[in-house]
């Protein structure tokens, strides 16, 4: 390969630049000076977007055809993200399917659905499933699995945060992300696809924008759209789309002026049989509700920020004020929205909130066993642990249990082997304990390994991580808002292997 200059063609006095001048050009920045448009070859300009919208100045210079290079396979960006969108219950049943291009069959979704049945639970499944000509990218919300597909490699996490936000969209405005109340809705919820997802981008995702382009249902406004014909959209281009501050819209009015907070608080650990953590780390979320009027400016602060880690922000938060001072500093959306999540991933800081006593015992001919389970609180500060739930997977040759429990009440399921027990409250005064016999299959042996068992519980006005609010200041506005924050302690995946 030459690295000379070449001359394309005698009679023009341009000369190409070799490789080697190119290569210097390019480390150096000799002769090269930005400006939006650049003519590189007679009658070939390069540009950039401003350019390319200022007609009268490409008619000036002659450009008669433009062609956008601005995306390719190098900077891994698509022309189209997500292609299309498919709702599933816990059945495996598509009930709902968006297009935004051409249209993909729902075979397509058979490979998803082999992942589901080979998961135990459906928090199991892969989040991103390779195929032939596609990938499957899903997330498991409110007992539904939103499965996008893709043509192309995109950054997952773009796409599994575009389905959370079209759940989170769903909840706020029916009150609950349902299969029933997507069909119910299912007119406004193609509505809404159709404006968070523009030829496969996400357009506008924030709730305010959304409500001034499709107003939520109402009674009162289902009436009139079936007297009139006429429907939810908006005529109007939302205000907070020309604002610099999208994510509220302008003109908030209450009569209350009020400020609630939730930090929310989910445990992930594994115990072992003797009790000791093996592993233990908290997901934290911090949900906001904030009615207030005009363009209050908000400042919250903690008493103990260092303990949090991966910290995930709302883009009203200012990075730097955070950064600078661990404090969160805001411009906040109107009415309901996620403020931050984070992680404690320091194992000696994650308190585990309840302990269990189990015996589980198959006898050597097999053709039984015992059970003794006893669940008790432990590092509550004093609060009540509520909604405990134990579930216990036994092995596939359990036929039937007979058992007592001293509180709450048990079942079992014969054709998936799943032992629940739904205890309630916790009294420390009083442990609650389920005893009793397992029946094995007939000549069946003995089970290699023991069940593990889950754990959900709930504990109010308890963060697990000892996270605590300061306080709360708005600037910009004069009134005096009511403000509440609220702790709430939850189980993830929390796991005690007997």
């Amino acid at each position: 390969m030459s690295h000379e200059a070449v001359r394309v063609d005698p009679d023009m006095e341009y000369l190409t630049p070799g490789v080697v001048d190119l290569e210097q050009m390019f480390w150096t920045g000799l002769g090269a000076t930005y400006t939006h448009c650049n003519q590189v070859w007679p009658n070939l300009y390069i540009g950039d977007k401003k350019t390319a919208l200022e007609k009268p100045g490409l008619v000036e210079m002659g450009v008669t055809h433009i062609i956008n290079a601005a995306e390719g396979t190098w900077n891994n960006v698509s022309t189209e993200m997500i292609h299309s969108l498919f709702l599933v219950n816990p059945s495996g049943d598509i009930f709902l399917e968006k297009h935004w291009k051409s249209v993909v069959s729902r075979s397509v979704c058979d490979y998803f659905l082999e992942a589901r049945e080979k998961a135990l639970d459906p928090e199991d499944v892969p989040p991103v499933i390779s195929t032939p000509h596609h990938y499957l990218i899903s997330i498991y919300r409110d007992k539904l699995f939103f499965l996008s597909v893709i043509q192309t490699e995109v950054p997952p996490l773009f796409v599994i945060e575009f389905l959370h936000r079209v759940a989170e969209m769903i909840q706020d405005y029916f009150g609950e992300c349902s299969e029933t109340v997507i069909k119910d809705n299912v007119v406004m919820v193609y509505e809404l696809l159709e404006e968070m997802l523009d030829n496969g981008f996400p357009l506008a995702t924030e709730s305010n924008v959304l409500k001034e382009m499709i107003r939520p249902p109402t009674i009162l406004r289902s009436v009139v759209n079936t007297l009139t014909g006429s429907s939810n959209v908006g005529d109007k281009l939302p205000t907070g789309q020309l604002s610099t501050i999208p994510w509220r819209r302008a003109g908030v009015k209450y009569t209350n002026n009020e400020a609630y907070f939730d930090v929310v608080e989910e445990i992930d650990a594994i115990l072992d049989r003797t009790g000791t953590t093996v592993f233990a780390e908290i997901q934290g979320v911090v949900e906001a509700c904030v009615k207030l009027s005009g363009m209050p400016d908000l400042t919250l602060s903690f008493m103990n920020p260092r303990l949090l880690d991966d910290v995930s922000f709302h883009p009203c938060v200012r990075y730097k004020r955070w950064e600078s001072e661990r404090v969160l500093s805001f411009i906040p959306p109107d009415g309901n929205f996620t403020l931050m999540t984070y992680h404690v991933n320091a194992q000696n800081l994650v308190a585990i909130p309840v302990y269990v006593k189990h015996s589980i015992n198959f006898f050597e001919s097999g053709s039984g066993g015992r059970l003794d389970l006893t669940v008790g609180p432990k590092q509550t500060m004093g609060k009540t642990v509520e909604g405990v739930l134990v579930t216990v997977h036994m092995p596939k040759t359990v036929l039937s249990v007979s058992l007592n429990a001293t509180q709450g009440s048990y079942t079992y399921d014969n054709a998936t082997k799943v032992l629940v027990w739904d205890i309630g409250k916790l009294n420390p005064q009083k442990l609650p304990n389920l005893r009793g016999s397992l029946s094995l299959q007939t000549g069946a042996p003995k089970p290699e390994e023991n069940p593990s068992l889950n754990i959900d519980l709930k504990i109010q006005q308890l963060a697990i991580s000892g996270l605590k609010v300061n306080r709360l200041d708005m600037f910009g506005e004069k009134y005096k808002p009511f403000k509440g924050v609220k702790y709430i302690t939850k189980a993830g995946k929390f796991q005690v292997r007997m």
